[in-house]
Formats: structure tokens, sequence, C-alpha cells
């Protein structure tokens, strides 16, 4: 009997701490400030995806007219252009902070057995020419329906480099007017 007695007072202990950690019991600054307040002190922090958004594609934090946001590590419209001319081939990944986008083989339906692969970098912050490189993988399926690795015209690269920095200029004059 003693000890169902102290198991109870035990049980009744830990859960008027409980409470008590949780700050029913006693005068919380936090919990009795106004609404308003607390509002005002969230505002105050900011984000961590910045302003534009967790890719910045949205957001009403002002930016330049380069896309230089707060929300990604590189130029924004770079980053979507990339996304953009891209957008047909399946990612494995995509980095918005370190400007790096990976796709999977693709395979046009057009020519069966070739396939192609690419990882884009984009480099800076501002919308330059220099500003993102492109590296092209190609493949070619041999007659034992084994996939081997083939060179690759350096002038496609260019090409779908050149793709994507007219895309971002069409992108920035869409968002700018400039």
């Amino acid at each position: 009997m003693y000890h169902n007695i102290t198991i109870r007072s035990l049980l009744a202990g830990l859960f008027i701490l409980s409470l008590s950690a949780c700050g029913i019991f006693g005068n919380d600054s936090k919990a009795t400030q106004p609404l308003n307040s607390n509002l005002a002190l969230k505002e105050g922090r900011g984000s961590i995806t910045g302003g534009e958004g967790l890719f910045g594609m949205g957001g009403s934090e002002d930016k330049d007219s380069n896309g230089k946001g707060g929300g990604i590590g590189v130029n924004s419209f770079l980053w979507r252009a990339t996304l953009d001319t891209l957008a047909f081939m399946p990612f494995t990944s995509a980095d918005p902070f370190g400007g790096v986008i990976i796709t999977d083989w693709y395979e046009d339906p057009k020519t069966k057995g070739e396939r192609f692969k690419v990882t884009a970098l984009i480099l800076d912050k501002t919308l330059r020419a220099d500003g993102v490189k492109i590296t092209l993988f190609k493949q070619k399926l041999d007659d034992k329906g084994v996939w081997r690795d083939i060179e690759v015209n350096p002038r496609v690269g260019r090409e779908l480099e050149d793709t994507i920095l007219t895309r971002a200029r069409e992108l920035r004059l869409a968002q700018t007017g400039k």
C-alpha cells in the first residue's frame, strides 16, 4: 500500500512538472505577448529561402535586373532558363544553391540507339555570357546491346549554352522590361 502511494505521488509530481515546463503555471512572457507583437517578431526574422522563395520563382523581395535574388546561390534567370531548356530530359539532381543540374540519360525516339546526358553548371549570380557551362555526354548502343561512350561535337554544347542564355535574357526582359 505504501508503494502505491509513492508511485502515485511520483506520477502526480511528474505531471505537474511537465505542465509547468509547458508554461501553464507561472508567467511566460512570450505566451502573454499580444498576437500582433508575435507577428512583428516573426516578420523581422526573414526567411531561410529569401524573398524569392525556394527556387527563385516567386516572392516579394525586390531584386535588380540581373536576377541576383537572395533565395538561390546563382542567377535566377539562368537557373530558370536552364530548367526550361532541359525540361524534356529527366532530372537526376537540381541544386539551386550550388547551381548544378544533372539529367538522366535521354534517348530521343527519333534516333534509337543514341542517348544523351547533360550536366549544367551556373557559375555566377550575374547574367553573363560565360555564366553557364554545359557538359554533354553521349552513348551509342553497340551490336551486343552495350552502351558505349562516344565523342560529342563541342559545338552542340555551345549551342545549348546559347539557347539557355537566350531564354535567360527573355525571362529578364519579361520581368524587368530591360
